[in-house]
């Protein structure tokens, strides 16, 4: 298909996949190469896939209410405090886990950022794309 006015970029898209690969592999890669406990390694796997899920609901939700689509105050407001306590319990989580290393939590911290920002703008060229092709 050609590119049509509107659509983001084949460039700007795939910097958008490989961003959210890149992030989310990293953080994953770490997990499974920790000497934390399963139990840890379980939570913060929970809060990387709460945080992609909160993430992508939150830019769904202000997306609508953008463009006009009926968006309920208690799902907009719940879309914002689920990212708030993905990105909180990282936080506290990192701030609190003494078997790792400085730059470890760093590292995690960085990838878990990495990782829901390219969700979000994977979402975005997603929803650009097919809001482009409909007018064409």
């Amino acid at each position: 298909m050609t590119k049509v006015e509107g659509e983001p970029t084949a460039a700007f898209k795939g910097a958008s996949w490989a961003a959210l690969l890149v992030g989310v592999a990293a953080y994953l890669i770490g997990l499974f190469n920790a000497t934390m406990q399963l139990n840890e390694k379980g939570y913060y796997f929970a809060v990387l896939m709460f945080g992609l899920y909160a993430s992508i609901s939150l830019q769904k939700a202000v997306r609508d209410k953008e463009e006009g689509v009926p968006v309920t105050g208690i799902y907009y407001g719940v879309s914002w405090f689920a990212l708030v306590i993905a990105i909180s319990l990282i936080g506290i989580g990192l701030y609190n886990a003494g078997s790792i290393s400085l730059s470890e939590k760093g590292f995690y911290a960085m990838a878990f950022v990495l990782s829901i920002f390219a969700a979000i703008t994977v979402q975005k060229n997603i929803r650009d794309t097919q809001k482009a092709r409909e007018r064409a």
